[in-house]
């Protein structure tokens, strides 16, 4: 009962239900082990390096986040501290700039009370050597007047005592000294 038809080259064989024997399970039972064989194969050879690099490059991006997140919270505390430093410097300028001020003024009226002081000295040694030159003026208009009054006794002791003769005596004495002496 086992007769094979030739049907355009192929064999076909009665009686089977879907043409199925023992040969062909057994084929596809091979093949199928073969298939997983090599399955696990590729999967050992190709699979495994393949989950191992993306299993490494997995870590190197969650490592590489990690010490962008640890550099970015100390660029934040390095801001903070430089901002910090920064209005410590603003306010220490500020007092340096204040003390400068202060001792500017200090010394602005240090230097505005020793010219007072030094302008009363001069004032005072100017009125002194006024005084002294007042003196001297003095002492010489009354040398002078004792030099005048001396010469017109002379000439008033010479002469008569004739009030016209006097009054032409004082006239001669006083053109002989100037009007500038008995004025000032």
């Amino acid at each position: 009962m086992k007769e094979l038809i030739a049907y355009s080259g192929v064999f076909l064989m009665e009686n089977r239900v879907f043409g199925l024997d023992l040969q062909l399970v057994m084929d596809a039972v091979i093949t199928m082990l073969a298939v997983f064989a090599m399955f696990v194969l590729l999967s050992y050879l190709l699979f495994n390096p393949a989950r191992e690099f993306l299993r490494k490059r997995q870590a190197k991006i969650q490592e590489d986040l990690d010490n962008a997140e640890k550099e970015r919270a100390e660029g934040e505390a390095f801001k903070a501290e430089y901002d910090k430093k920064l209005a410590a410097a603003d306010e220490e300028a500020e007092v340096i700039l204040s003390e400068s001020r202060q001792k500017a003024l200090k010394h602005q009226d240090e230097v505005i009370a020793s010219a007072k002081e030094e302008a009363g000295r001069i004032m005072a040694r100017a009125a002194q050597e006024a005084e002294l030159e007042k003196s001297k003026v003095r002492d010489q208009v009354k040398q002078e007047m004792i030099t005048v009054a001396a010469a017109m006794a002379g000439k008033f002791v010479a002469s008569e005592m004739d009030p016209a003769k006097q009054d032409a005596l004082i006239e001669e004495t006083l053109k002989e000294m100037g009007d500038e002496t008995w004025q000032s």
